[in-house]
């Protein structure tokens, strides 16, 4: 498996309940609004993003004449924007009460694809919003860490991501995790085809909650 030095470290140090279900959850998009504070950043900077596909690269444009941001600056513009802002990002509707309820029964990582430099500012990010579960900072696809965190978990484990790609990769090497795909924000959710692979797609979190409550208890049949 593929995995980094850097996240095979932060997974090492997980002090899991292996006989506890366990909730793998990405951060932006999921539990943070991550578009909502980049396109604040982009106004700042002159620029503004387009809802025409699921992608940055050649949505982020110029707003003096529309043209789309050269590619090569495309990476550095995102990376300015989670220096400055990571720390202050607000956090999605029901995002809170839910993972808090959850934590009740089972275990909680957070698995995010956020640049290793920045995991200090999520951490304090997340934890202002009453957030402290631990931080797993992740790079390309997810399955593989997916797979290290959960390897000898003897109960339900489900994955919760916006990006297909990651849920796909989570299907190839965990394939008996609960996918959960959450697309909060219609306007790039409409782009997004739902993928035979995911067990529940939702755009909320009360409904996101009860499925994975159902998965963590076994209460009634998976979606």
């Amino acid at each position: 498996m593929n995995i980094s030095t850097t996240t095979l470290e932060q997974i090492s140090n997980l002090q899991l309940d292996k006989a506890r279900p366990l909730l793998l959850c990405d951060v932006d998009e999921v539990v943070v609004h991550f578009l909502q504070g980049l396109e604040s950043w982009l106004d700042r900077n002159g620029l503004w993003l387009d809802p025409a596909s699921f992608a940055l690269n050649g949505n982020i444009k110029h707003k003096h004449d529309n043209q789309p941001l050269e590619e090569e600056k495309v990476g550095p513009a995102i990376m300015s924007f989670f220096e400055e802002l990571t720390q202050t990002l607000e956090v999605i509707e029901g995002a809170v009460p839910a993972l808090q309820a959850l934590s009740e029964h089972g275990e909680i990582v957070m698995l995010s694809n956020l640049p290793s430099q920045f995991r200090a500012e999520r951490i304090e990010n997340l934890a202002s919003h009453g957030l402290t579960f631990p931080l797993v900072t992740n790079s390309g696809p997810k399955g593989p860490a997916i797979a290290k965190i959960a390897s000898e978990h003897t109960a339900p484990v489900v994955f919760i991501d916006d990006h297909t790609g990651y849920l796909k990769s989570a299907s190839e090497h965990m394939p008996d995790a609960n996918l959960v795909h959450f697309m909060q924000d219609e306007r790039f959710g409409r782009h997004v085809e739902h993928e035979p692979y995911i067990h529940h797609r939702t755009d909320n979190w009360p409904d996101a909650h009860r499925h994975i409550e159902t998965v963590f208890t076994g209460s009634r049949a998976i979606d």
